[in-house]
């Protein structure tokens, strides 16, 4: 199934009427209304192919013409005409987005004759009145191979940048579907992925937007300007306004490259609303700091890079200097790397070297962007620069400012302005002020910009973290371990890997305990099983995060003796005088980019990353689950490196990571309100976020009483030949089915974590017979939108090693489509219910299957599909819907025969068909003549133009033959099926 849908009236359109309004007022949350700038011109699919020429183009070229030499007064048209064929000439890859993205940005040349130098050129001019905003719908473009329609394209100046992929709101895995489609688009018609910049999914209820080449459920952000749920016309007038697109278009877009890969994002609801307030404050010149605090995992460096580029943009700050300041752990080169990709225009010279190159820097007074540590302002002179348009971004601010490091910097900048970006402001320390007494000063709240940890697992944008507590004999002593380190004050507030192995260091007793021969041998089996198995039947990896270097390479040796070598790798910081054991690991920068890359992928080894501070911070590896913690931290140490495991996976083949799992070794969980010395709320919302692996299994037991309770019932006295019938008729009710799958992702979620273990032996007949049930659900009605189709890795074997003769069968048939179905269906003893599913989608097989080949199946299988969409909305019984269901049959058996007897190609079949089912005399004569103009057209379905000949030759024949009322609908079926058999 899935022809059925009334997307265009319901989604489409009502996209099209709200985006032409010329303007619009959003109230916010807080009361502040926005004006909304709209009026975008609606262009007919047929006026728009004339513009573009053929469907193989892209641009409407009279528009993008006029306004390049409209915005460009130094173009002549030979020039502008350049510019428009070195567009279509970029390669479609995702380089050739960027490639696109930079000119659309202006920060492509192109070279004047007249003036014998390069200039840059402006495709789209920052200013929404300067530029041309049209919209048009069913954008069909073929590359030569593949064909494909986009629902609405939003075109500035006549380049598209936008597209909306539309889909009706009763459909249950409406936008799963969509996104396959996007996925598709990208794969068969790349070149107009090249150009398009930012989709957006809908089907009313939801509305997604991502950036192209990114087309993973985890690429899709929900937008949203505020807290509160508005309607559909608040989120598509705010989405679509013309400021807001330019400012995702010009802003929210970041090209990223991270071990030489290339990637694509886009700002997320919360980014782009911090940047704008770290903007605004930047242009007030009486308050001078602001703290942004947004959770691990969200973001912040990207925040950071779109609210400096737009500093330096913008010319309201008169040429500024912008100072981004990044943790030391972290290489400025890395970041340099990240910042050339977003598009700025700077060289290595502007990387702080040393202390000495960061005073010249200051000292001649050097403007735009400037990359540094904190650790490169010890000493510096105060007032080395005195001017009031220098802007320092501070990355883990939380620890890169405190004591006298702070000082220096501020003393050398006494009139900038000030922006510190954590994840976990530190109120007590013992290192000096908090990150709200620095930072917060200017905020009644202590803050600018919050985005907490619970916001963002309830957005996506992370993943809850759960942990469990190693058995007492792995953990170390407990009062060694608070007397050396949890108790001290010098450990209190610790933000920094490099203070924490300081005060490691003294902590003697409490590291000869842990790096113990014996317990590193026992721990290391630990290890080995859990990860066997526990994190390797999900298909994601682990990090064991040992006390410090030596410790990395004792448990490399113990490791190697239980699992293959292969699977687990050492990657620690280099030492001069490093004894041999260590001495293996100094591994090129080379080689460690390769091990790096090749963790993160799931096909590839090694599995287990051995570490102790190198990777803790900044390393993003979304395949990581499991971390075996092995070290001593506290305060943000602790939460840095915990939400290396925080961050969200999806893989195209429906591998979800449900959370995070930290394994104890040490004890610091035992007391997490000890060991995180932070504002008090946010403690309290880690805690609800960070939960013992125990609360998981008291959960598990709630779920499974409700499920034996509400949905095991359904099977109690019932005959195992009569279980199908009584879940597909329980569950006919839309909201009823979205409740149970609701249910079931959070159930198999904790299952997939907490199996294999004694506890669930109670669960699992009854959890297994429930699994099956979410499969015949999804089978008969389609799985949620963005849900994970299939089962988790340890369900679906659960469910294929207990499949037996007692286990009840809950699945759909698949008959096979003959002359003899109709008997066979008659001597079946399953109920009617049962055989209106079964024989759906047996139609739907074939129709799926047989489409392309034979067109005329689509129309069956629509009406399939409404037969089964009426009955699930009990608008008719099951016997009337079997009823119409036979009919199809017996008219699908006839076709096959009648085709093989007229011995008819298939899209003069088709004509046939559709003819004989309008009632028109002659159909066979009729079908005959009008194939014929197909054969005078061949490629009639490759563009408007000979479509559009065609349709009208086909109503010049059959006008003889139809009354003028049907014709037009008779016209417009047979296009619509002979261009499934075209593409």
């Amino acid at each position: 199934m899935g022809y059925l849908g009334n997307e265009r009236d319901v989604v489409q359109d009502t996209i099209l009427k709200y985006v032409q309004e010329e303007q619009g007022v959003y109230k916010t949350a807080e009361g502040v209304e926005l004006f909304l700038n709209l009026g975008w011109q609606y262009i007919d699919r047929n006026e728009a192919l004339a513009k573009r020429g053929s469907e193989s183009s892209l641009f409407f070229y009279d528009v993008l013409r006029q306004q390049l030499l409209r915005l460009n007064e130094f173009l002549t048209d030979d020039l502008a005409d350049e510019l428009i064929r070195r567009l279509e000439k970029i390669p479609a890859t995702l380089e050739g987005n960027l490639d696109i993205w930079e000119h659309l940005c202006g920060k492509k040349t192109v070279f004047v004759p007249s003036e014998k130098r390069e200039r840059n050129v402006t495709f789209i001019d920052p200013e929404p009145q300067n530029n041309v905003f049209q919209v048009t719908d069913e954008f069909s473009f073929y590359n030569g191979r593949s064909r494909n329609r986009y629902d609405v394209v939003f075109l500035i100046n006549g380049i598209p940048v936008f597209f909306v992929e539309t889909k009706a709101a009763h459909r249950e895995d409406a936008l799963g579907e969509a996104l396959e489609q996007v996925a598709r688009y990208h794969r068969e018609t790349p070149e107009a992925m090249k150009v398009l910049q930012i989709y957006t999914l809908t089907q009313v209820i939801h509305f997604f937007y991502a950036a192209t080449w990114s087309f993973t459920p985890k690429a899709l952000f929900n937008w949203k300007v505020d807290k509160e749920t508005k309607s559909f016309e608040d989120t598509v007038k705010t989405f679509f306004d013309k400021r807001n697109v330019l400012d995702l278009l010009f802003n929210g877009i970041l090209f990223t490259r991270k071990d030489d890969e290339l990637k694509k994002v886009v700002l997320r609801p919360h980014q782009i609303r911090a940047v704008k307030k770290l903007v605004q404050r930047a242009e007030d010149t009486t308050r001078k700091r602001g703290l942004i605090w947004h959770t691990q995992g969200s973001g912040k460096t990207y925040t950071m890079i779109a609210a400096a580029r737009l500093i330096l943009q913008n010319p309201a700050f008169s040429n500024p200097t912008v100072i981004m300041l990044v943790d030391r752990n972290e290489l400025e080169a890395q970041l340099f790397g990240n910042l050339k990709s977003v598009g700025f225009e700077i060289d290595e010279d502007r990387i702080a070297q040393s202390k000495k190159h960061l005073k010249e820097l200051l000292q001649k007074d050097a403007r735009g962007l400037i990359v540094s540590t904190i650790q490169k302002f010890e000493g510096m002179p105060a007032n080395i620069n005195t001017r009031d348009n220098i802007f320092v971004l501070v990355d883990e601010a939380h620890r890169t400012t405190t004591g006298d490091l702070g000082n220096y910097l501020m003393s050398a900048l006494p009139n900038a302005t000030y922006f510190g970006f954590t994840g976990t402001p530190i109120d007590k320390t013992a290192y000096g002020k908090g990150t709200f007494k620095i930072f917060g000063v200017d905020d009644p709240k202590g803050y600018l910009d919050k985005y907490s940890i619970a916001e963002s697992i309830e957005d996506g944008s992370t993943v809850e973290i759960h942990y469990g507590l190693a058995p007492n004999e792995l953990r170390v002593d407990r009062e060694t371990l608070d007397r050396e380190f949890l108790s001290l004050s010098e450990a209190e507030g610790v933000a920094d890997f490099d203070v924490l192995n300081r005060v490691l260091e003294k902590a003697v007793n409490l590291k000869n305990m842990l790096k113990s021969k014996e317990r590193v041998s026992k721990v290391a089996q630990a290890v080995a099983e859990h990860f066997t198995n526990y994190v390797e039947p999900m298909g994601f990896k682990a990090f064991l995060v040992a006390v410090d270097r030596e410790a990395c390479a004792f448990y490399k040796d113990e490791l190697d003796k239980l699992l293959p070598p292969e699977y687990s790798e050492v990657i620690v910081s280099s030492a001069q005088n490093d004894p041999p054991h260590l001495q293996r690991f100094h591994y090129s920068e080379d080689k460690e980019k390769q091990i790096r890359k090749a963790f993160q992928k799931k096909d590839e080894l090694p599995k287990i990353l051995i570490v102790t501070s190198k990777l803790l911070t900044g390393f993003d590896a979304p395949i990581l689950y499991c971390m075996y913690l092995d070290k001593p931290m506290r305060d943000h140490t602790l939460l840095q490196a915990i939400a290396r495991v925080n961050r969200p996976y999806e893989d195209e083949e429906g591998l979800v990571k449900p959370c995070g799992f930290i394994l104890d070794f040490v004890g610091i969980f035992e007391d997490l309100k000890k060991a995180l010395a932070f504002d008090s709320e946010d403690v309290e919302d880690i805690e609800k976020v960070v939960r013992e692996i125990g609360q998981l299994k008291g959960r598990f037991s709630e779920l499974m009483e409700r499920g034996r309770q509400e949905y095991l019932t359904l099977l109690k006295g019932k005959q195992r030949d009569k279980a199908v019938e009584s879940i597909l008729e329980y569950f006919q009710d839309e909201k009823t089915r979205k409740d149970f799958q609701v249910f079931y992702k959070e159930l198999s979620s904790i299952y997939e974590v907490i199996s294999p273990d004694p506890f669930l032996s109670p669960y699992l007949q009854d959890y297994e017979t429930i699994s099956r049930m979410s499969a015949l659900l999804k089978e008969a009605f389609g799985p949620l939108p963005l849900v994970s189709r299939g089962f988790t890795k340890k369900t679906a074997k659960l469910v294929q090693e207990h499949t037996n003769s007692t286990t009840p069968d809950l699945s759909l048939k698949i008959y096979e489509i003959d002359e003899h179905l109709m008997d066979r269906i008659k001597q079946s003893k399953e109920s009617d219910t049962e055989k209106v599913f079964n024989i759906a989608k047996s139609i739907a097989k074939v129709v799926n299957e047989e489409a392309k080949k034979n067109p005329y199946l689509v129309s069956i299988g629509e009406r399939a599909e409404k037969i089964v969409q009426a009955f699930m909305e009990k608008q008719q019984t099951a016997q009337e819907s079997l009823k119409e269901l036979e009919e199809i049959i017996s008219e699908m058996n006839k076709a096959k025969m009648e085709q093989a007897e007229k011995d008819m190609n298939p899209a003069v079949f088709t004509i046939y068909w559709t003819l004989h089912s309008y009632g028109v005399e002659n159909p066979e004569e009729v079908a005959k003549a009008v194939g014929e103009i197909l054969e005078r057209h061949p490629y009639w379905a490759e563009s408007k133009e000979r479509e559009k000949q065609v349709r009208m030759e086909m109503y010049g024949v059959l006008v003889s033959y139809v009354e003028p009322k049907v014709l037009v609908e008779m016209v417009d079926q047979l296009m619509r099926l002979l261009k499934v058999g075209a593409r």
